[in-house]
């Protein structure tokens, strides 16, 4: 009970530690380095839903986040709304695929489903990059200066820097309240064993869709408020591979499965890529992922619950360490 109240403290100290970040360093560049790690943790958190929760390693999640991209600088090239105006659509066209991809696709178990997501996922990044309403391989972007507050485009990036922390509140919000209800029960009882879960009784394929879907609702939104905030996106930044590999990457680093794990890989990780770009310039982004390729291997081989894992391990065995030590002392 008092590790799991150190821990709730812990955590609360972190939001008020993100919530006051952005005052304590004001610096445009700082503001920026935290709203890319908070756009990490939240598109990693919503993969964690499927991928995590529901042990569903889907690689094709840049489709969801490059829906939400599109959408909101679609509705403002046809119709001349505000980019925000499209984040319910991109919801919308993201639930859509979601089911499009999930009821044939979750027949399919372990790399069979990974394969059919990542096809899927390049299969319309070569559409997208083709099609001349959503500007080819040139991409679409937004309005070049704001007509008003409801474009939201604004000079310093502290607005952005706060809408992504909400996001990422209410995925966590969410993800909590899912591990604590029967649909989370269902989703770690098909990730331990499918077929046990199912001869239990579980809806199996209805759990998986309602966890893709919710994933990629979550996704689908957090590439929307990219869209708004950097005004532009084409077929590599909304829906390249990468995009994907990013999510599992930082998820699985922090701990899938978990909570928080997405947070502490995003913390992680995101320092680690703004380090690498600043002193290589260009080169340092084959750089990142040749480090992210090596920590994965590393969490893989030695830990692979992630460190959010290793560090519960850790203070397990101090823990045990310390009453040990008061008894052979009184023992003396």
């Amino acid at each position: 009970m008092r590790g799991a109240s150190l821990a709730g403290l812990g955590w609360l100290a972190l939001a008020l530690g993100a919530i006051v970040y952005p005052l304590v360093l004001p610096g445009a560049f700082y503001v920026d380095v935290g709203t890319t790690l908070l756009l990490a943790a939240a598109t990693a958190a919503a993969w964690n839903i499927i991928g995590g929760y529901a042990g569903q390693v889907s690689v094709g999640h840049a489709m969801f986040f490059g829906a939400g991209a599109y959408l909101p600088l679609l509705v403002y090239k046809l119709w001349e709304w505000p980019p925000i105006a499209g984040l319910p659509f991109g919801i919308v066209v993201s639930l859509v695929l979601a089911v499009l991809v999930g009821m044939p696709t979750f027949r399919l178990q372990g790399h069979y489903f990974s394969m059919a997501t990542i096809a899927v996922a390049e299969l319309i990044r070569l559409l997208v990059a083709t099609a001349e309403p959503l500007g080819a391989a040139i991409g679409l972007q937004g309005p070049a200066v704001g007509r008003g507050i409801w474009d939201l485009t604004f000079r310093s990036g502290l607005p952005y820097y706060y809408l992504f922390l909400a996001l990422l509140a209410i995925v966590l919000a969410t993800s909590w309240s899912l591990q604590r209800s029967r649909l989370g029960f269902y989703l770690r009882a098909l990730r331990a064993s499918e077929r046990a879960a199912r001869s239990l009784g579980v809806p199996v394929r209805r759990c998986k869709l309602l966890a893709l879907m919710l994933s990629a609702a979550f996704t689908s939104a957090a590439g929307s408020l990219y869209a708004v905030k950097t005004g532009f996106v084409d077929p590599e930044s909304g829906l390249g591979i990468l995009v994907s590999v990013q999510m599992i990457i930082v998820a699985a680093l922090g701990g899938a499965g978990t909570l928080f794990g997405p947070v502490l890989g995003a913390f992680i990780l995101t320092p680690l890529q703004t380090v690498t770009n600043t002193y290589f310039g260009g080169e340092g982004s084959g750089l990142t992922y040749i480090l992210y390729g090596g920590a994965i291997l590393l969490i893989a081989r030695f830990e692979p619950g992630g460190v959010l894992d290793l560090v519960h391990r850790l203070r397990g065995v101090f823990a045990n360490r310390i009453p040990a030590s008061e008894q052979s002392r009184h023992a003396a």
